[in-house]
């Protein structure tokens, strides 16, 4: 039996190693801690503050670039930036945002994404946001009514500091614009003209672009031309057309009724490609004679080259094509579409820019476009006449079967010519045979 003090000596001597195990596993837990945070925690400007030895009220001026920074001496701005880099300090927009009541968003509401319209736009919104602080909040009204005024409605309620249309025929009828006038948001409509909602427009020269077609094919001889108008309740549609029948009255060219044909509305499926394809299909049916096509848009364009391929006439020999827009896929089609080039990325750009001036409350760089505080009014940006392979100079032989034609009679006159040759051969080779004799 071992002894009481022999037992006591024992039950000492595993207390002392059990406590120094536990301070040794502490020790390491200790250690491998930091190590955990550095994951897992958060980083903040007290963090930052604390590495660098400066003061966190000095730390936030210059990581969120305050105006009064600028006060700050250069090494202390570069030495906290480095810390604050090293460490992976990220700024905590929502902390910001509280502090700031302000959401640093800029909603940008789209009717269509697939759109190459829109596309383009978003682009140029996109690259003048980027150097900002604003984060581009991109939402889409799948072409939906109901889907724009629900949009629109969120976008009031997480308190976006600006908002882009960029706009379609949907936009312009609903009453939701009316909210974000009152709460004295900026907005700009881009693509179309919304000034009768009082709400700051930027789109093309319409007029412009449609004279600027009806002269391209006039200067190249063209004197019957079809004319592809827009869907009826498109404002753009109408400018088109008054800029091309501007022009021909200037110059006395006739627009016969049967050359003109419109889309179906905006919304119909067959209206677009399909829509250019029927409706020079049914002139060509009707006998309407023709050498050129002004589209009210290049998918517009396509639709109708695809039909005059499918009725055996050739792109641009037989007959001239021009769209309007440049879209990508203008380029890339065969024979290259000549169209009327809207500038939809500097549009984007551009109204984007306008929006950016009025939260900064300063004069805009662009005055030669318009001033900011003017509100509900529309802003025309000249067209630009892109010419490629489908437009040509006018033939003699435009018509297939004229050319048909002509080439017959080509080919009689050459018979005729070498039956001529052949007989003064002939005869010539029976003089040498008398003379001989």
């Amino acid at each position: 039996m071992p002894s009481a003090a022999s037992t006591e000596r024992a039950r000492t001597t595993s207390v002392t190693l059990g406590n120094s195990y536990r301070r040794f596993y502490n020790r390491m837990g200790s250690r491998r801690l930091p190590t955990q945070n550095h994951y897992t925690k958060r980083i903040t400007l007290a963090d930052v503050a604390r590495v660098s030895g400066f003061s966190i009220s000095t730390v936030s001026l210059v990581l969120n670039e305050a105006p009064l920074s600028r006060y700050v001496a250069a090494s202390t701005k570069e030495h906290i930036r480095a810390v604050a880099s090293k460490l992976g300090y990220r700024p905590d927009a929502a902390a910001r945002s509280l502090r700031s009541r302000r959401s640093h968003t800029i909603g940008i509401l789209v009717s269509d994404i697939s759109d190459p319209f829109c596309t383009l736009i978003l682009q140029g919104i996109e690259k003048a946001l980027h150097p900002t602080t604003y984060l581009p909040i991109i939402m889409i009204a799948h072409n939906q009514r109901k889907q724009f005024g629900r949009h629109l409605e969120m976008m009031i309620e997480h308190r976006v500091e600006g908002l882009i249309l960029v706009a379609n025929w949907l936009f312009g009828e609903f009453d939701q614009l009316a909210d974000f006038r009152k709460s004295q948001i900026p907005m700009v409509g881009v693509g179309r003209d919304l000034t009768a909602s009082r709400v700051r427009s930027l789109q093309v020269d319409n007029e412009a672009g449609g004279y600027a077609a009806a002269q391209h094919l006039y200067d190249l001889g063209h004197r019957k031309i079809a004319v592809l108008r827009g869907p009826s309740e498109l404002a753009d549609s109408d400018r088109r057309w008054n800029g091309i029948q501007r022009f021909a009255a200037e110059v006395g060219l006739p627009l016969a009724r049967e050359r003109v044909g419109q889309l179906p509305a905006a919304d119909d499926p067959t209206s677009g490609f399909e829509g250019g394809y029927r409706l020079i299909s049914a002139m060509i049916e009707q006998g309407a004679e023709f050498t050129a096509v002004i589209a009210f848009d290049d998918l517009t364009g396509l639709g109708a080259i695809r039909a005059l391929r499918q009725t055996g006439r050739h792109v641009p020999e037989d007959c001239s094509v021009i769209g309007f827009d440049d879209i990508p896929h203008a380029a890339v089609n065969t024979p290259g579409l000549t169209t009327i080039r809207q500038p939809m990325e500097q549009m984007g750009s551009l109204a984007a820019r306008w929006v950016l001036d009025s939260l900064a409350d300063t004069k805009p760089s662009h005055a030669a476009v318009g001033t900011t505080s003017l509100s509900g009014t529309l802003h025309l940006l000249p067209p630009e006449l892109v010419i490629r392979q489908s437009t040509a100079k006018r033939l003699v032989r435009s018509v297939p079967g004229r050319r048909v034609a002509v080439a017959a009679q080509g080919r009689t006159r050459r018979k005729k010519n070498s039956a001529a040759f052949c007989l003064i051969r002939y005869l010539y080779l029976i003089a040498i045979i008398i003379q001989t004799f």
